[in-house]
């Protein structure tokens, strides 16, 4: 039966989105009025008499009729024809506090934000405060709402995770000894985005049990006779494996996906589980494969990543490429953000703000990049020997052609070119756009390939080993962009690149100088990939970095 709550959320809803329609504000009031009529209504509309309805006071004639057609029909075609006509993303933005439809309309049609993870991100790079009604105060808000939301949906970036993990590991730690415990599955394997915390924990499952029998206890999902999965209060759900006495053995089988441990159980049906970890490899006479590489059923390419040594890590990022500055979208000032890298011994600074058609994150006109270009200039004679490099984030345009003349462009000492419009593309609009822009001379970077947003939106479709191909040939790095939320270029086309010659270079994208801690992440994917320092740009030094850029520049004949 069709009650009064359901018929108030259908008018409830239908003068929220004729808001953010921005359609006629006078019937959207009505219709918000009716709702809450509706809603607060002694009896049930279904038994009342039809004729009496439109003289309710708060109703009216065009609200009656629409609740007739409700409790004939069980929908509003009012409604879903205003739903058709709008991105789900959009919709979904009312479940956050703090967001009405007046915002929401502003965040679309003019910010042209269309889900609430294109919003989140661009909290991140602060682009709220350039629109009027969105103050600093009220960008924080937004974006401390966004992240309690997406908690509360089950699924985490690997950064979100980090931040909880040690108080939860600590817990199991002491409870059942540091020695009883040990961290598995997704996180272990530093998977880029992570529905659950697993551990193994070498105890009796009633042991365990009764250590979350607390006063305000986890909702307990699952269980058999060697496991408990919880659900805590903040969303996050936690897999533990008990009375695990072959711990080895578990470790193992619930660290690597399963197409890895059975590729690799059928490959050394002999390996044996007697000692530790390192044991098991040992025994089949291969390489320890890390745990963020037992991904895979290519057993082979991972031994072979295996066998390459060291992997990069973050003390081996010498420079921070990719970063905005207060020019465009960015917090800091470029003195503030190049004494922040000096503080944190870095050689060198890439400024790379944002070019003119991002004009929503004040993108930079020529006569701002001249200005800015002298002001580097006085900078880097105070601050020798660390230097501070020439760069744009320059828009690839729809047709592919790039945001500035080769002109301007020849003006810089780097170029990163990004898309940043338009991202509901075909695959042949996307490659079109990328091709074109990678064949520019003045392109040195291929900024964040797919345009992707991790648990917010799919990236536009591209053929990866075209571009790669294009990129060995145009001599154009491949950016790994390190916010936690980006992670583009994917780690499963590293080897792709590096096998065709094409450096990958991990960028923070840093919109504020705690940005420049992102690189973590970004080094964290690349391990997944088997990237070593020698393959990425932002690992050479100041003097190896300056030798490159002339190399290229000389070989693309840019003088």
């Amino acid at each position: 039966m069709i009650d009064n709550y359901f018929i108030a959320d259908q008018f409830s809803m239908l003068s929220k989105l004729m808001d953010i329609h921005g359609e006629n504000s006078f019937k959207s009031k009505s219709y918000g009025i009716a709702a809450f009529t509706i809603e607060k209504l002694p009896e049930q509309i279904h038994v009342m008499q039809r004729d009496k309805l439109a003289s309710i006071k708060g109703i009216g004639e065009s609200a009656a009729k629409k609740i007739i057609e409700i409790l004939d029909t069980g929908k509003l075609l009012a409604l879903e024809e205003i739903i058709a006509k709008t991105p789900p993303g959009v919709i979904e933005m009312l479940n956050i506090k703090g967001l009405g439809p007046k915002k929401i309309s502003t965040i679309w049609k003019e910010m042209q934000l269309e889900s609430i993870g294109e919003l989140l991100y661009a909290c991140n790079e602060n682009r709220l405060l350039l629109y009027k009604g969105f103050g600093e105060k009220t960008q924080k808000n937004v974006q401390e709402s966004i992240e309690f939301y997406f908690q509360n949906q089950g699924s985490f970036l690997y950064a979100e995770i980090e931040a909880l993990y040690p108080s939860i590991a600590g817990y199991l730690e002491k409870v059942f000894g540091a020695d009883k415990v040990s961290v598995t599955g997704a996180y272990r394997r530093q998977e880029l985005t992570i529905d659950e915390l697993e551990f193994v924990v070498n105890q009796p499952k009633e042991t365990v049990r009764k250590a979350f029998q607390t006063a305000f206890p986890p909702e307990l999902l699952e269980e058999n006779d060697s496991m408990l999965f919880y659900k805590l209060k903040n969303g996050l759900k936690l897999r533990l494996y008990t009375d695990a006495v072959q711990f080895t053995e578990v470790l193992f089988r619930t660290t690597g996906t399963a197409s890895f441990v059975t590729a690799f159980s059928e490959k050394y049906p002999a390996s044996s589980f007697s000692g530790n970890e390192a044991s098991i490899f040992q025994s089949v006479n291969i390489p320890f494969i890390p745990p963020y590489i037992r991904e895979t059923s290519d057993i082979d390419e991972a031994i072979s990543i295996a066998n390459q040594g060291a992997l990069i890590n973050t003390g081996d990022i010498k420079g921070i490429i990719h970063s905005h500055s207060n020019w465009s979208d960015g917090v800091n000032t470029i003195e503030e953000m190049a004494k922040a890298c000096i503080e944190k011994k870095m050689e060198y600074l890439v400024i790379s703000d944002h070019s003119k058609a991002a004009a929503y994150a004040g993108g930079l006109s020529e006569e701002k990049i001249k200005e800015q270009h002298l002001y580097i200039d006085e900078l880097n004679a105070r601050f020798a020997p660390f230097k501070i490099f020439k760069s744009i984030e320059c828009d690839i345009l729809g047709d592919g052609s790039m945001d500035y003349s080769d002109n301007i462009l020849s003006t810089f000492d780097l170029v990163i070119a990004s898309v940043h419009s338009n991202l509901k593309m075909t695959q042949d609009k996307a490659m079109m756009r990328l091709l074109k822009a990678i064949a520019n001379p003045y392109t040195t970077i291929l900024g964040h390939m797919t345009g992707r947003l991790l648990l917010s939106r799919g990236g536009y479709p591209v053929d990866h080993e075209q571009i790669i191909e294009a990129c060995a040939e145009h001599r154009v790095v491949i950016e790994l962009n390190a916010h936690p939320r980006r992670l583009d270029i994917d780690w499963r086309w590293i080897q792709a690149a590096i096998k065709k010659g094409v450096l990958i270079s991990i960028n923070p994208d840093a919109h504020h100088i705690d940005g420049y801690n992102d690189c973590k992440y970004g080094v964290l994917a690349a391990q997944k990939g088997g990237l070593s320092k020698e393959n990425n740009l932002s690992s050479f030094g100041l003097k190896e970095f300056e030798v490159y850029l002339q190399k290229i520049r000389s070989i693309k004949k840019l003088g």
